[in-house]
């Protein structure tokens, strides 16, 4: 069985600062994240979907971590197709972006901006992690795919050009668009990940909704990882206290922990992150399943 790490989707979420988990030394971000290190391997950064991130912002991450910590970064949503507030870009992208034809739009999709634009902050995005990976600290980069995202030739030669555009760094791939994981087209999209060495990211997640990914567990890269949604009964909220508002139950962690450790045979390392990230439940979670993979391994393990 390969190493499993467990972490959370962030770690700086008012709601968890408001919790108490933090102790109250742990007063400022640096403090913060300091001590979330010390508590978990991994953790998943989604500010990288709303802005670009900052070079000097990946750097005192790095400085702030203890060695082997491990950050995934989910990609700005202008790559994965979802709608981009055009406010979100530098300044003067925003400006070449009017220049292309789209000014006076507050949103943006991939398909309105000129490909001159999207490489310049494809340049930027992947030229900000840097100091991440050169401390030994990136993880995967997080292609999460929007519902309107379906299974098809164009959209498979999508993802790779993705992945190509992020190499050497490595990606994973999120679908929310139930036609990639049907029982009809599972095999296929999975043996389309293994034959590239793209790692599938397995979900947890409300069923019954267009973008609902049936909880299947793949390993299809050395790389496997999972992230954990939850079971909110509001997930088309736009509230996320009512979208991520669901804590697991002490049973239900203890039905993952085996499933993870099989899926973990599969691979060299396996990523497991909470997303449940309301208040302090994804920490909480991420503590129990982590506690309980590591008594499965026995002492001397």
């Amino acid at each position: 069985m390969g190493q499993i790490r467990v972490g959370t989707a962030g770690w700086t979420d008012r709601s968890l600062i408001a919790s108490g988990w933090y102790p109250a030394e742990a007063a400022t971000p640096e403090q913060r994240l300091r001590y979330y290190a010390s508590q978990f391997p991994l953790v998943e950064v989604d500010a990288t979907y709303y802005a670009l991130p900052a070079e000097q912002t990946a750097r005192a991450w790095a400085e702030r971590t203890p060695a082997g910590f491990t950050f995934n970064i989910k990609a700005f949503s202008l790559f994965t197709q979802h709608p981009t507030p055009i406010r979100a870009l530098p300044a003067d992208l925003r400006e070449a972006a009017a220049r292309s034809g789209i000014e006076g739009k507050d949103r943006l999709y991939l398909k309105d901006v000129d490909p001159a634009v999207t490489e310049q902050a494809w340049d930027r995005f992947l030229a900000a992690l840097e100091p991440l990976r050169g401390a030994g600290k990136l993880g995967a980069i997080l292609l999460q795919f929007p519902p309107w995202f379906p299974i098809g030739r164009a959209n498979r030669e999508y993802i790779l050009a993705c992945a190509q555009r992020a190499a050497p760094r490595r990606v994973c791939v999120e679908f929310r668009n139930h036609t990639w994981m049907t029982e009809r087209n599972q095999r296929e999209t999975l043996e389309f990940l293994a034959e590239h060495n793209l790692p599938y990211v397995c979900v947890d997640m409300p069923q019954g909704y267009p973008s609902s990914i049936p909880p299947v567990l793949a390993a299809t890269s050395d790389l496997a990882v999972v992230r954990m949604h939850g079971h909110s009964d509001k997930w088309t909220s736009n509230k996320i206290s009512e979208k991520f508002g669901y804590r697991y139950g002490e049973d239900e962690i203890s039905e993952w922990a085996p499933k993870i450790r099989d899926l973990a045979v599969g691979a060299e390392v396996t990523h497991v992150i909470f997303n449940n990230c309301y208040r302090d439940y994804a920490n909480v979670n991420a503590r129990q399943l982590a506690d309980k993979l590591s008594a499965s391994r026995g002492p001397g393990a």
